[in-house]
């Protein structure tokens, strides 16, 4: 079996929708039209990954988000309409590990299910091998398609941390207080020079986009890179 998905929305069309979607691709699924009862049947029937709606009446998705990651790591995909950004960071920030704006494609969210699902617990070696990437934080080396790359060591620790999550969504707030400490979490501008330098040293040997910007959310590495206009 491909997995077991939990779904929690309030709106009972969206989880027939995504029980028909996802029981086609023969997922496991169970749904949930109230946060409290989708907890419940995340304790009786613990899933490989949870996807829940961030607006919902009783506990929001950032409380189920932090509620789950209290006692496990599992994957969460949280749904969002474009209004409610700021709880969309929340989400993210709370542990959440991806978003899908409503309305969105089956197709899109179908993919982000296989990707998280298919994803590795975080190594606990000190190499990482992911898409053109080969990064060793213990001897602080990077090497794209087999070249070593030069970095400083602010540049190679915010590149560790993107990699270790790679294909997820890391908030601002988040990349800023694990790079740089809890006392930069608002200063952004870090970030945005820092980033501006790795894609310039990465993409300079192939031509390749790896830091995919979310407006006003994050970045999202993608060491496979990828062909498209960056914001």
């Amino acid at each position: 079996m491909p997995g077991r998905i939990l779904v929690i929305d309030d709106e009972p069309q969206i989880t027939r929708v995504l029980r028909a979607a996802l029981t086609a691709q023969g997922y496991d699924v169970r749904t949930a039209n109230d946060p409290e009862e989708g907890l419940q049947v995340f304790h009786d029937w613990p899933p490989d990954l949870v996807v829940t709606d961030l607006m919902m009446p009783g506990l929001s998705g950032v409380e189920v988000t932090r509620a789950i990651r209290a006692i496990a790591a599992t994957p969460v995909l949280v749904l969002s309409v474009r209004e409610h950004e700021r709880s969309k960071v929340e989400a993210l920030d709370a542990g959440a590990d991806d978003y899908v704006t409503k309305p969105f494609s089956i197709q899109e969210l179908l993919a982000r299910v296989r990707a998280h699902l298919r994803r590795a617990p975080e190594r606990t070696t000190s190499v990482i091998e992911a898409g053109d990437f080969m990064v060793d934080a213990s001897a602080h080396s990077i090497s794209v398609l087999g070249k070593p790359i030069h970095l400083t060591p602010k540049e190679f620790e915010l590149l560790l941390h993107l990699s270790r999550h790679a294909g997820k969504v890391l908030t601002h707030r988040t990349l800023l207080t694990t790079v740089w400490g809890a006392q930069s979490a608002h200063q952004p501008e870090y970030l945005r020079v820092f980033i501006g330098q790795l894609r310039k040293k990465l993409e300079a040997e192939t031509g390749k986009q790896y830091i995919q910007t979310e407006p006003w959310v994050g970045y999202r590495f993608m060491p496979e890179g990828w062909s498209g206009n960056q914001d």
